[in-house]
């Protein structure tokens, strides 16, 4: 799970973390006042969408005017002027795709006096089961390209779980940061209260992009980008409480109520399988035959009817779907329940586009009889190459 940047800030401020005050508006007729809780004279207004590259985005309206997604203010009414621009506007950046995001909140906040710009990161090592550091002198720019081309400039470590954070740590974050003084002390605790902040709220990723020195002299947050592990959501309430549903793909929000792992794409053709493993060759053979999947859509191993018939639902209800490929290897999984559920499916909300559907494994011959008998307008199919085939053909209209 996601959140925004000013949630992000505000959570993190909770474990001491420094940051620049603000203000979060929802309403265009808010931001004068937000603006003049704030001391100025400048002021950043900040677009609050779940994606990055907000500052060299680009709103789709011509009437949000020429700059990004993130603009200086000099002045109270140019905070409201940007705000009756931004808001309700379409913001394009290299994370949103070419559709965007539509803008629903803003954070106002006070302007920075920047000397340095840098670049932390935590997350979950996989491979090693310990949480990581990611740090660079280069921040405010893409981290991915610093990787690239000066990989020498990226510093990253693990945290051995079994000691947790160290003070060493944060002298490792100071040297990477070239960082003396007062400041390695600044970036010694400012280590510890981010990996405290990123154990205790489940966090899955902790991105500060930039991680600012000011003139002043001052380690500061200047951007927060926060993710969650959706497993351990269960412990946290109050971040299940910041949950934004408007920035999610609405067949996700209902996929998760029935515990249908769903991802949505850019295709053309549904999938509907159980297992993710098998789920991505069907993706890749779709790939393979010349067109793209629609979706991700796992159903699991235990899928009841009525879990089957509301995944087909959501395929179905996507636009974008031209055809449906059914792919299911039974195990746990039984055919004839998987049978069972798209008859219901359909008869409810009817086919209309190419469904193919490939069946083997447990009760397979009991599940090819229900949709053989069903009435249905189905092309069967005896393996997952033919099934695309099939499911290929039948879309581009052979």
């Amino acid at each position: 799970m996601n959140i925004h940047e000013y949630q992000a800030k505000a959570l993190l401020h909770e474990f001491g973390v420094p940051i620049s005050r603000g203000v979060p508006v929802l309403k265009p007729e808010d931001a004068d006042a937000a603006a003049k809780q704030l001391p100025g004279p400048i002021w950043v207004v900040k677009s609050q969408i779940h994606a990055g590259g907000r500052g060299k985005g680009k709103f789709k309206e011509a009437s949000a005017g020429e700059k990004g997604g993130v603009r200086i203010a000099k002045s109270v009414a140019e905070v409201d002027e940007f705000a009756r621009q931004m808001l309700g506007a379409t913001l394009v950046t290299v994370q949103t795709g070419p559709h965007g995001k539509q803008v629903n909140r803003l954070y106002i906040e006070e302007g920075s006096e920047i000397d340095k710009e840098f670049y932390l990161s935590i997350l979950v090592n996989r491979e090693t089961s310990e949480v990581s550091f990611v740090v660079s002198t280069e921040g405010g720019v893409n981290i991915e390209e610093v990787a690239h081309a000066t990989p020498e400039k990226i510093v990253s470590f693990s945290v051995d779980p079994a000691t947790g954070i160290m003070p060493h740590h944060g002298r490792t974050v100071a040297e990477a940061l070239k960082l003396k003084g007062d400041l390695a002390k600044q970036a010694e605790k400012l280590t510890s209260q981010l990996y405290a902040a990123f154990v205790a709220k489940d966090m899955a990723m902790l991105e500060i992009n930039p991680l600012v020195v000011t003139k002043q002299g001052q380690l500061r947050v200047l951007d927060a980008k926060v993710s969650f592990d959706s497993n351990a959501l269960y412990r946290h309430p109050d971040v299940v409480a910041l949950r934004d549903e408007t920035e999610e793909d609405a067949k996700e929000i209902e996929a998760s109520k029935y515990d249908l792992n769903y991802v949505a794409l850019d295709g053309t053709i549904g999938c509907m399988v159980n297992g993710a493993g098998l789920a991505m060759a069907t993706m890749d053979i779709i790939k393979l035959y010349g067109m793209e999947p629609a979706n991700f859509l796992d159903v699991g191993g235990g899928a009841s009817v009525e879990k089957v018939a509301a995944a087909f639902k959501i395929i179905t209800a996507d636009p974008n779907v031209k055809g449906i490929l059914v792919n299911i290897f039974g195990g746990i999984m039984k055919c004839d329940v998987i049978a069972e559920g798209v008859v219901a499916a359909v008869k409810q909300v009817g086919l209309k586009v190419p469904l193919v559907v490939r069946l083997e494994g447990t009760n397979v011959e009991q599940g090819k009889k229900i949709i053989r008998e069903s009435g249905l307008n189905v092309l069967p199919a005896d393996n997952l190459d033919d099934a695309a085939q099939k499911i290929v053909k039948a879309v581009k209209g052979g």
